[in-house]
């Protein structure tokens, strides 16, 4: 299968999923798809920087990683879909609910330092995507928080991808222009 036929499919099967919640990317009317399909493109260009890239694995991670955590999609239908080693990587990268605000996102750093570094690349290609405008009605203390949170990524998954890596370093720099010091 190419690669552009791996996108259709996990495309299709992501955009059906966030339809059925509903779901818009946070802030703006614009249908969630929009986010999935930024963070591919960002895989898409990282996959041309980045010696010894699995992009036909990291391009599925991408448009189906907020299925798990977003959608009614469970583990077995992800991994019947998509197979195994794509449903790791998904799940990986979804928040555990059961854990406390404050230790979901090192639980699911620590879970996808276990997978390949594609599974890296696409959590750093995630915050680089949402490093944009943050929705009008967050406070200061939230946008600050999530410049912070964002940091912590780029420390965690340091050596997983020098390209995002660097365009992260970039987005946390210019998101400073949202923020009042």
């Amino acid at each position: 299968m190419q690669t552009q036929s791996y996108y259709q499919k996990a495309i299709k099967f992501a955009t059906l999923k966030h339809l059925e919640q509903n779901q818009t990317v946070p802030g703006t009317p614009l249908p969630y798809v929009v986010h999935l399909s930024n963070v591919a493109m960002e895989i898409l260009i990282a996959a041309q920087n980045s010696p010894n890239f699995d992009v036909d694995f990291a391009i599925q991670v991408a448009l189906l990683h907020d299925t798990l955590e977003d959608t009614t999609t469970t583990l077995e239908e992800l991994s019947a879909e998509f197979g195994a080693r794509i449903a790791e990587a998904v799940l990986a990268l979804t928040k555990n609910n059961e854990l406390p605000k404050s230790e979901k996102m090192t639980d699911s750093l620590n879970r996808i330092k276990k997978l390949q570094k594609e599974t890296w690349a696409v959590k750093l290609a995630d915050r680089i995507t949402n490093m944009q405008m943050p929705p009008s009605h967050w406070s200061n203390a939230k946008k600050i928080d999530y410049q912070k949170e964002a940091i912590i990524i780029l420390e965690a998954l340091n050596g997983g991808n020098i390209f995002l890596e660097n365009r992260l370093r970039l987005k946390i720099a210019e998101y400073d222009n949202y923020l009042q010091r």
